[in-house]
């Protein structure tokens, strides 16, 4: 099947949509050498500078591999989501039990190696979830994101708490629709205050396990009351 020459600009764009096609649709099978640049070039009807950023933005893709010497090999005929993209194409429950892994995990480290700076970063957290109580769900459910982020913080781990960033945006969407069809705010603005309190407490005396506990609770029932553990 011929490539057949692109139009003008974005020329980049183009090519390496037309050479993606060409791997996708199976002209070129996983483990094939590409032709060379200068072919690519003539039959895409562009220039070998433009071929050089259509493939290697396919490489990063993940679906060629430049090998030094050898050519362009296809690497895989689907292009790899990256972690973002995979996020949002998520089930809420799937990344709710990530949050669960993460946070319990978190409050652990948090207890054991909080400072004083914090304990002041997690107390102001709290009122400001307690100041958009009287705010609407999608406010509350910020603050209420805000003080758990407070939280990983604490537990001084950067990767911990990439990880919550990264699935911070799904699960802010699934709380908001979780408060909007249950309506738990109805009765009680600042539904799980208690477990939140708590959870600080737990953190400020420096009991690792209390923290987690605390925590695990309230996860499993979000937005419900939860005490700290006897």
């Amino acid at each position: 099947m011929p490539l057949g020459a692109v139009r003008p600009s974005p020329l980049v764009e183009q090519a390496a949509a037309r050479l993606r096609e060409q791997i996708t649709g199976g002209h070129w099978p996983v483990g094939t050498k590409l032709p060379g640049e200068t072919t690519l070039a003539k039959e895409l009807g562009v220039g070998r500078s433009t071929v050089r950023e259509a493939l290697r933005a396919l490489a990063g893709a993940g679906l060629v591999q430049p090998r030094q010497g050898a050519g362009v090999f296809v690497l895989a005929t689907e292009p790899v989501e990256d972690w973002p993209t995979r996020l949002r194409r998520a089930a809420v429950t799937d990344v709710y039990e990530v949050r669960m892994a993460v946070e319990v995990h978190a409050a652990r480290l948090a207890a054991r190696r909080r400072t004083p700076d914090d304990i002041t970063a997690l107390r102001a957290a709290l009122e400001g979830r307690r100041a958009a109580s009287t705010a609407d769900d999608a406010a509350f459910v910020d603050a209420d994101i805000a003080f758990h982020a407070s939280v990983v913080a604490a537990a001084r781990n950067p990767v911990l708490a990439d990880l919550f960033t990264e699935i911070t945006p799904v699960l802010r969407e699934g709380l908001i629709e979780l408060l909007t069809l249950t309506g738990l705010r109805a009765h009680d603005p600042n539904t799980a205050d208690d477990a939140h309190e708590a959870l600080v407490r737990a953190v400020e005396d420096g009991d690792a396990e209390a923290a987690a506990e605390v925590l695990r609770g309230e996860l499993e029932d979000p937005f419900a009351p939860v005490g700290k553990p006897e």
